[in-house]
C-alpha cells in the first residue's frame, strides 16, 4: 500500500515535528518501497517504553553481485531531526546476526553516519543509501546452518 506524506502526517503524533518527519519517510518510501512506516511500542536498554515511528522492512544489499534484502527497522524518536534514528537489523528465523564493526550482538547498526549524526545534513534516504553501501560491503546477516540429516546406521 503507498502512503501519502498526508497519511504518513496523520499516523505521527503531535509531539513529532509532523510535515519534516512524514517528508522525510515519504521520500525514503519512493525509493526503498519494501519499507513501511509503522507506530509500535520501543523498549529502550533501561526497560521504558515509548510509542515510536519506525521504517520497517527490507534494503537491497549486494554482495558478490547478488541482491539480497536486508530485513531493517528504524526506530524514529519525537526528537527527530536533531537525533538520528535508532536502527536495528531484523533478521528472520532463518537468518543470523553478523555482529561486527557496524552491526552489535544484538543487531543494533552502528554506523559511522549515525554517530556523527547532525540536523540539516543528515536524513532517512541519506541514512538508507549508507547501509545499502555499507551492508553490500560487511553483511549483516547470513543464513543459519541448516542441520545436518540424520544419518541411517550401516549396521
Amino acid at each position: 500500500m503507498p502512503y501519502s506524506e498526508d497519511t504518513i502526517k496523520k499516523m505521527l503524533p503531535k509531539i513529532y515535528l509532523r510535515k519534516c518527519v512524514a517528508h522525510e519517510i515519504n521520500v525514503a518510501l519512493t525509493y526503498f518501497r519494501n519499507l513501511v512506516p509503522v507506530m509500535d511500542k520501543y523498549v529502550y536498554n533501561d526497560g521504558t517504553t515509548k510509542n515510536l515511528m519506525s521504517l520497517t522492512g527490507t534494503i537491497p544489499a549486494t554482495i558478490n553481485n547478488i541482491t539480497y534484502n536486508i530485513p531493517i527497522c528504524l526506530w524514529i524518536e519525537e526528537t527527530y531531526p536533531q537525533t538520528a534514528p535508532i536502527c536495528y537489523i531484523r533478521p528472520t528465523q532463518q537468518m543470523m546476526i553478523l555482529s561486527g564493526k557496524y552491526i552489535s550482538s544484538n543487531g543494533e547498526v552502528m554506523l559511522p553516519y549515525l554517530r556523527e549524526w547532525k540536523n540539516g545534513e543528515c536524513d532517512l534516504m541519506s541514512l538508507v543509501q549508507v547501509m545499502v553501501a555499507v551492508f553490500g560491503e560487511f553483511p549483516p546477516v547470513c543464513m543459519k546452518p541448516s542441520a545436518e540429516p540424520e544419518q541411517a546406521s550401516c549396521k
